[in-house]
């Protein structure tokens, strides 16, 4: 059997979709709401591009269990030989370190060692590019890029690298693993987490752009490469997902062409941005206000971030989608997904 770990986020519904359609193997799959769930439900069959949604999606078995359940996480392994760890917890709120620390660092060192107790053959570690930090002498940032525990790095950085080291042990007691640091993962169906909140900002106007860049890819490249290097047994070794590198100007000029939105012509000092920031982590601590933009992470709207992706390409040996062709059919679906809210609103009214 194979068993994806997270599989109601973004990453683990379209991995579910491409799983469903490629492989013959049973597919278990952990979840830990039923509202969670059945929005899961409801992406797997709306952006599902094969045939027989609704059947495939009635053979998936489905587990309720947290990674740091380990009596539940126990049973949700048993008959399993393949593992997809897609479970973790992203925030760049520095007062959630220590959840951070307990998902994705604890967490996964419960499903690595459950994965070595029950002789699973196969993992795949879903990690991200915030691991990877530029040394003396680089321009590009790439599998071999080392973690540098000096520099400036955030919260969610430090327990994805925690979260690494813990599935690199795994491969030195007999894993078989593949890690891969996926860029900013582009997506439809899923605005209030992760990168689908990207539309949700841009959607209410932001003023001004910043200077940085950073890498993307489209969720379908995304899954289809962690199948292929699952299928072809590339263990022991990482590989940089990303399809191509985008300023954050062209991010915003693209989804607000779209949205037929003005898009931002200014852009704003690092230090405005920074007092703005300090402003919203005090309140975050004295009234528990959620920051819109968290003081964690004003370095990446202006580091210049590169990534080569050379590796994966040549292993693949296929071309991934345009970044903004996803930007367009995202942007577009969540417009879609703003007319059915309200649809849906006033049929309750």
């Amino acid at each position: 059997m194979i068993l994806v770990t997270g599989a109601t986020g973004l990453l683990g519904t379209y991995l579910l979709i491409e799983l469903s359609e490629k492989e013959s193997k049973p597919i278990k799959a952990t979840f830990r709401s039923e509202s969670k769930k059945a929005k899961c439900r409801d992406a797997f069959i709306k952006y599902n591009p094969y045939a027989n949604a609704k059947k495939k999606w009635g053979k998936i078995i489905w587990i309720e269990t947290d990674i740091n359940n380990i009596p539940k996480l126990s049973v949700a392994f048993i008959d399993v030989s393949e593992v997809y760890h897609c479970a973790g917890y992203i925030s760049f709120i520095s007062s959630e370190f220590e959840q951070l620390k307990k998902i994705n660092i604890e967490g996964t060192a419960n499903v690595v060692n459950m994965a070595l107790a029950k002789n699973v053959t196969k993992f795949c570690h879903v990690s991200s590019i915030a691991t990877l930090n530029l040394n003396p002498g680089e321009t590009t940032l790439n599998e071999d890029s080392k973690w540098n525990s000096e520099a400036d790095n955030t919260a969610y950085a430090i327990s994805k690298f925690g979260a690494e080291m813990e599935v690199w042990r795994g491969v030195q007691e007999g894993l078989n693993a593949t890690i891969v640091n996926p860029g900013v993962i582009i997506g439809c169906g899923f605005f209030d987490t992760g990168s689908g909140k990207i539309f949700k900002n841009i959607s209410r106007g932001i003023p001004f752009y910043t200077s940085g860049k950073t890498g993307y890819i489209g969720i379908f490249d995304c899954v289809k490469a962690m199948h292929f290097l699952m299928k072809n047994n590339l263990f022991n070794n990482r590989y940089v997902l990303i399809s191509e590198n985008k300023t954050h100007k062209e991010i915003l000029d693209t989804v607000c062409s779209n949205l037929l939105i003005k898009a931002p012509n200014k852009t704003i000092s690092k230090k405005w941005l920074i007092i703005f920031a300090y402003a919203e982590e005090v309140l975050n601590r004295i009234l528990g206000y959620t920051p819109k933009i968290p003081l964690e992470t004003i370095n990446s709207f202006y580091n210049t971030s590169v990534y080569d992706n050379k590796k994966i390409t040549k292993t693949l040996n296929w071309t991934f989608e345009k970044i903004d062709n996803c930007l367009i059919k995202t942007s577009t679906d969540y417009q879609y997904s703003l007319v059915d809210s309200s649809s849906s609103s006033e049929s309750s009214s």
